[in-house]
């Protein structure tokens, strides 16, 4: 199990000096100081709304508002899942009654981390805000900003050395020299040891499959993936599983086929 996979991201992404030293790794401009809120897996679930759930949710000591989310699957729809990640970004931001100006107080980044080239240009970092077609140097002002890294990119330029080293650990080629690299090699290590952080995913992830209107047998086999990697003993995986679904024992074996 490894970086990339979304439960350990999640779990190793709880460490805050971790988080935040990636933060500042992928947006060296903000210079963020300390993180204020982490919410790893965070659930937005607005009435009549798509549901999301975002891999890490910061906000930092200067109201920067910055989501993190690890793919490793390309489904040729990342602009349109941003757009709509931002969109619930701001509907957890903005309470009834207040006005629009209060967006302002909260700079957003959504931070995707991709095992895949999506733009194909071979960067390592694709960053994007809104602004003027006439003149780019006329900046719309919505304080939004999306950085894509593609950790499959063979060259970099200076701004993206902070981040290289991490990218390489997303396609398992980490220097563990590196003090940042090993640091999160260890925080693995303490996750793979330790029964009641990966015993507590398995209970938030039932909780939110339960949670659902309708679970769908991808929604149950993506479940058990996850409780997998996480090193959870099979027979335990089974029994909550079985449990919670009322499955027979043909039934989940067809989860492991």
């Amino acid at each position: 199990m490894t970086i990339t996979s979304d439960p350990m991201f999640g779990l190793v992404m709880q460490n805050k000096e971790i988080c935040l030293e990636l933060i500042n790794r992928a947006l060296p401009n903000i210079k963020a100081k300390q993180i204020i809120q982490l919410d790893t897996q965070k659930d937005i679930n607005i009435v009549s709304a798509h549901r999301v759930r975002f891999d890490v949710y910061v906000r930092d000591d200067k109201n920067n508002i910055i989501v993190i989310e690890m793919q490793v699957n390309n489904q040729n729809n990342i602009p349109a899942r941003l757009r709509y990640y931002q969109e619930q970004v701001d509907h957890e931001l903005l309470r009834p009654g207040d006005n629009y100006s209060v967006l302002n107080n909260y700079p957003t980044y959504i931070i995707m981390f991709c095992n895949f080239d999506y733009f194909k240009q071979g960067w390592a970092r694709y960053e994007f805000n809104l602004t003027c077609t006439r003149d780019h140097n006329l900046k719309f002002g919505d304080n939004r900003t999306v950085v894509i890294f593609n950790a499959l990119a063979k060259k970099f330029d200076k701004n993206d050395e902070p981040i290289k080293n991490f990218l390489a650990l997303m396609c398992n080629q980490g220097d563990n020299k590196n003090r940042f690299i090993a640091q999160i090699q260890d925080e693995i290590d303490k996750v793979k040891q330790d029964p009641e952080r990966r015993n507590g995913f398995m209970k938030y992830e039932l909780n939110l499959m339960d949670a659902k209107m309708e679970v769908r047998e991808e929604d149950i086999k993506k479940l058990i993936d996850s409780l997998y990697e996480l090193n959870i003993k099979p027979e335990i995986i089974k029994q909550k599983v079985m449990e919670k679904y009322n499955l027979t024992d043909d039934e989940y074996d067809k989860f492991l086929e």
